[in-house]
């Protein structure tokens, strides 16, 4: 991809130590496997937009903080493992300032992370860089209302760690 790419992490779980760099890096990396999947690719929001940086936020939380959120935003009452705010892929009216496209929010519960690597016999780093490939998918627009959907997003986020 010829476009940079910028990312802002942020770690508001004081439980956990997160070498903020190193996850910039690897969100980064994550989001630039993805844009070399044509599926993903010409299927983005991106696609047809004239832009010359991307830009997405990734704040690692807990599950009360994500309870929250999924209890005020989306009207469910569970800590979520990751809730996204895709600003640009879901706003019809969305602009480019500046050649900037700005993708919107990522936030993950890191406890919740935690649980779930165990839970499926993997690495707490495997599990949040699954997290994070997904956050990105629902920024370019990919949901997962249906099986084919989710089998999608899945398929692309294991395919973008292993990139």
């Amino acid at each position: 991809m010829t476009n940079r790419i910028d990312c802002l992490i942020e770690n508001a779980n004081e439980n956990y130590e997160i070498d903020v760099q190193q996850w910039t890096e690897i969100s980064k990396k994550l989001f630039n496997n993805l844009m070399t999947h044509e599926e993903v690719k010409s299927n983005s929001c991106l696609v047809g937009r004239d832009f010359g940086e991307v830009f997405f936020d990734v704040t690692f939380t807990d599950g009360t903080e994500t309870h929250e959120l999924n209890k005020t935003y989306r009207g469910k009452d569970y800590p979520a493992d990751i809730i996204t705010f895709a600003i640009f892929a879901d706003d019809e009216n969305s602009m480019i300032i500046e050649r900037r496209v700005v993708l919107g929010d990522i936030i993950i519960a890191l406890d919740k992370v935690e649980e779930m690597a165990k839970e499926e016999s993997k690495t707490f780093e495997w599990e949040l860089k699954f997290l994070i490939a997904h956050g990105i998918l629902h920024l370019l627009g990919f949901d997962h209302q249906s099986e084919d959907e989710y089998n999608f997003v899945v398929k692309h986020q294991v395919e973008a760690i292993e990139g």
